[in-house]
């Protein structure tokens, strides 16, 4: 399974790849992970390819080859969507953070990107996941709603990986990741 995870500095891309490292250790499976921080810490993009199989020999997954494209925001989405295999899916929070190009007047937001995506990706999908975040009581767990929507969209193990989930995420803010992971299971449709 090739995953590409993508978003912007800040919304845990970083951490989802490593729960779903975490997710296939407890399933017995090899995995291998590759990170592009860029300027992640001023809501640059950030991309992490997870491969998971039987051997992975390489961590890195080429353009037309991801089974799923997990985007954290909408133009992220649109920026990747090129990994993304014939038949793939794409699950996108339904977000818009401005780059800063578009902040500082110097580019527009594109319009029309989710549109566009729907027509062109049969396997495309669109997730509330900041308000459903914000529902379990983190908004900043919108990353672990998209790992919900992604486990049973992929039909992966729940409870594997509700165990990945705790295993890597601070006690502290366990219980409100698990019940945002719980909340985007049940909602993705």
């Amino acid at each position: 399974m090739n995953i590409l995870i993508a978003g912007v500095g800040g919304q845990g891309t970083l951490l989802a790849s490593k729960v779903l490292g975490r997710y296939a250790v407890l399933c017995g499976k090899d995995c291998k992970q590759s990170e592009v921080h860029g300027m992640s810490q001023r809501g640059g993009s950030v991309t992490t390819h997870v491969r998971i199989g039987d051997k992975i020999h390489s961590p890195v997954i080429w353009a037309g080859a991801a089974d799923i494209i997990l985007a954290f925001e909408v133009l992220e989405a649109a920026r990747m969507k090129h990994f993304l295999r014939p038949g793939g899916i794409l699950l996108v929070n339904d977000i818009r953070i401005l780059p800063m190009p578009c902040i500082t007047g110097a580019a527009k937001y594109p319009d029309g990107l989710k549109e566009d995506m729907l027509e062109e990706i049969n396997g495309a999908y669109f997730i509330p996941a900041a308000d459903i975040a914000e529902e379990a009581g983190n908004v900043k767990s919108a990353n672990v709603v998209m790992l919900g929507a992604l486990c049973r969209l992929c039909g992966m193990d729940k409870e594997k990986m509700a165990q990945a989930i705790s295993d890597c995420v601070p006690e502290k803010f366990r219980d409100v990741n698990l019940k945002a992971f719980a909340l985007g299971y049940e909602r993705v449709k």
